[in-house]
């Protein structure tokens, strides 16, 4: 790319004008007075504007020149950093991972299916959250290199994507402690009681949970719909209803969020994929996250 400046012409700028004059600034070159001076001159006009102008038997910097000072200033502080960035991007080589993480896939579970590649000493990890659909768009395009969800990608003669199934998780019902009693009374029919959070029609899951309900003759007393899982859990542990969650991290749900678990939401399974654009994964991380007859 062109540019309408010499960066040479800069550097040379950037000297006098923290030198205080031309005369310092060419001492501290070991150049020529008339040289440097010549040189400021061409940045000038390559700019069209003067830098510096006459103050008493000096030069101090017109607007321009404050101006040009600053950007110099963070051009050559970045320069100063170079050797130092080459040499650890030489001796700490880091392996990227791009990840998108589909919004209705709870927090906690997206770690879980991480773990394979968190003792990576090198790794960079780049967690994408968004909507399913345009997830699977940024993946086709390789701005990412896998996408974790709760669903496999959906027939597409335009996107060739490759769905790896990760496993699955039993659910279960969780409530915070002011609403565990009334919740855990008469369970599951408690249910049509006690207020109810659950995930959005946009969440894999829910169709399975509306099914359930519609086995156990539950008409439940819904109070909240969230297509963010964490939102879910965040305001579930506040007390404003009783949510399902995954089993999977029964443990940490319950540290983290101060919830217990109400009871078991039979048949209902969530489940768990790796989405990419090869049959054969060729991602050395994203192998790891695969079972071993998929990877």
């Amino acid at each position: 790319m062109s540019q309408a400046f010499s960066y040479r012409h800069l550097y040379y700028f950037w000297v006098v004008a923290k030198a205080g004059g031309v005369a310092r600034g060419a001492e501290r070159l070991g150049m020529a007075v008339q040289t440097v001076s010549a040189q400021v001159r061409e940045l000038e006009k390559s700019l069209g504007h003067a830098l510096f102008k006459p103050a008493g038997r000096g030069l101090v910097l017109t607007d321009a020149g404050q101006a040009a000072l600053h950007q110099a200033e963070q051009i050559f502080a970045l320069g100063e950093q170079l050797p130092g960035v080459v040499r650890d991007a030489v001796s700490s080589p880091r392996v990227p991972l791009a990840v998108g993480i589909s919004d209705g896939l709870a927090k906690l579970v997206v770690r879980r299916l991480l773990l394979p590649v968190l003792d990576e000493p090198h790794l960079r990890l780049l967690c994408h959250e968004d909507e399913f659909d345009d997830l699977l768009g940024d993946l086709a395009l390789h701005r990412l290199d896998v996408v974790l969800a709760d669903r496999p990608a959906p027939a597409n003669r335009n996107l060739r994507l490759y769905s790896h199934a990760l496993g699955s998780s039993a659910l279960a019902w969780y409530a915070a402690p002011a609403l565990l009693a009334a919740a855990t009374e008469g369970f599951p029919r408690s249910l049509a009681e006690v207020p109810v959070l659950l995930p959005t029609g946009h969440s894999a899951v829910r169709p399975r949970l509306d099914a359930w309900f519609e086995r156990q003759g539950i008409r439940p007393r819904i109070v909240g719909e969230f297509e963010d899982s964490a939102l879910l859990a965040t305001f579930g542990a506040g007390g404003l209803g009783v949510f399902p969650a995954a089993e999977l991290v029964d443990g940490k749900l319950t540290s983290r969020y101060d919830v217990r678990r109400v009871g078991a939401c039979d048949g209902v399974d969530e489940q768990f994929f790796a989405i990419g654009t090869e049959k054969k994964v060729l991602h050395p991380l994203v192998q790891r996250l695969l079972p071993p007859a998929a990877a």
